[in-house]
């Protein structure tokens, strides 16, 4: 017991590993929250699908099989992270707490959710200005899906019309979960 103990205390006093991955090295704050989130540190070793979404769009529908998605592979290490956007026609105006309303009660929203994010070129965060460098293009509108690998890199970008369970984006998936 004494030797657990000492063991535990000795890992606890050691630093934080650095992130691994520069693209995911970002912090963000939750979705109508104060919580700051370091992606790598809280998403390391998961497949993730990175979406910016917007609530008065022709692809909010999408929500709903965004969140099936999330329900159906989070078991196997997938996470989908949703980063409202205004950029596109102005299809996300409300406030971070109306998103969230929205999104919970009309979608059943389970998924993380981060504050409103610039995603045109022009005004990119930097988080989505290396997406757009690892895939060679920034979203051209709402519901742009960039996958992510275990190892926190790239492995492919699907356009808005590609609905959660095209046939294309569930492979990736299931490919980059190791099924």
């Amino acid at each position: 017991m004494k030797i657990l103990l000492t063991s535990l205390l000795f890992l606890a006093s050691l630093p934080a590993m650095a992130c691994d991955s520069d693209l995911l090295d970002q912090d963000f704050r939750r979705l109508a929250s104060t919580d700051e989130v370091n992606l790598c540190e809280s998403y390391e070793g998961k497949v993730l699908l990175i979406v910016n979404t917007a609530s008065k769009c022709g692809n909010t529908p999408q929500y709903d099989g965004l969140e099936k998605l999330y329900e159906q592979y989070g078991d196997e290490g997938l996470v989908v992270l949703g980063f409202p956007s205004n950029d596109f026609m102005g299809q996300e105006p409300g406030s971070e707490e109306k998103i969230e309303e929205f999104c919970r009660l009309t979608y059943g929203v389970q998924f993380p959710m981060f504050e409103k994010t610039s995603v045109k070129k022009d005004n990119a965060h930097p988080f989505y200005a290396a997406l757009a460098e690892s895939a060679g293009t920034y979203p051209t509108w709402n519901f742009h899906k960039y996958l992510i690998g275990r190892d926190g890199g790239l492995i492919k970008d699907f356009s808005p019309r590609t609905k959660p369970y095209d046939a294309d984006l569930v492979a990736a998936v299931e490919l980059a979960l190791g099924r």
